[in-house]
């Protein structure tokens, strides 16, 4: 979907398209000519925000009192409430663009949410950040990048590689269950933890190297589609407003960011 809210920022042989209109993602990423997301209206890269992955049958618990979040993914809330709603250009230059987003119903609080793009040549580091109105709340960032499988038609199959320190346990729910186990091979639908940051590196043969990269923990790799891969760095585990809140408070945002940088092979 291209909007009149596209804003298209140019580094060198890289071009980057952001979709305002359509919940900021990213809906295009060039690298010398090349499409490394996958299209579509609900793919590219969005963000999640205030919470990541599925928050279990939509509940939360906070300050002793319970919430209900619309279910989006029976019978859980999936990935915030922002990823498709406009938001609202702030500023932009030819390689930097800033949006924001007010919160708002059915998130209980009010609230804003920042996204800041800065491109280069070899890089594009994201930052996301939510402060408050009024009253403290629980909240995640997060985002949900879709690379393609294939960079082109019979061309080499995305390789994921990383080193975790630990991986979530996933209950048949699709839920962490609180026991964290040595890293399994692929498939992937888990959320894993890397204490030193999170490191993962997509790799497709003969044509393009690209690191993902954040000051988080946590991260879920998704590789159950022909079309994409996923590395999702956030800022806590799936169900996480259960089970590890951050506060968002008046004196204490919430921000996180994540660097992707590549080279080409």
């Amino acid at each position: 979907m291209t909007t009149k809210d596209d804003i298209r920022l140019v580094a060198g042989g890289t071009e980057l398209t952001v979709q305002g209109g359509n919940g900021c993602r990213i809906g295009s990423l060039r690298i010398d000519g090349t499409e490394v997301l996958r299209q579509g209206d609900h793919y590219g890269s969005f963000p999640m925000v205030p919470w990541c992955g599925r928050t279990e049958n939509g509940r939360f618990l906070s300050g002793g009192e319970s919430y209900q979040l619309p279910i989006t993914d029976p019978p859980h809330a999936i990935h915030g409430t922002v990823r498709d709603v406009p938001w609202r250009l702030a500023r932009s230059s030819a390689n930097e663009a800033a949006f924001t987003y007010d919160l708002t119903e059915p998130w209980p609080w009010n609230g804003r949410v920042t996204q800041l793009f800065e491109l280069s040549e070899d890089s594009v580091t994201i930052t996301m950040g939510i402060e408050t109105y009024g009253d403290s709340f629980p909240a995640q960032i997060g985002w949900h990048p879709w690379f393609k499988r294939h960079l082109r038609e019979g061309g080499a199959e995305a390789r994921i590689d990383f080193d975790a320190a630990w991986q979530e346990e996933r209950g048949e729910n699709y839920l962490p269950t609180g026991k964290r186990i040595d890293p399994r091979p692929s498939p992937w639908d888990d959320c894993f933890g890397m204490p030193d940051g999170v490191d993962v590196t997509v790799t497709w043969a003969d044509e393009l190297e690209l690191r993902v990269q954040s000051r988080e923990q946590w991260v879920v790799i998704f590789d159950h589609q022909q079309e994409a891969v996923c590395v999702e760095p956030q800022t806590g585990p799936p169900n996480g407003l259960n089970t590890h809140p951050r506060l968002v408070t008046p004196i204490d945002p919430l921000e996180a960011s994540t660097t992707w940088s590549w080279r080409r092979l």
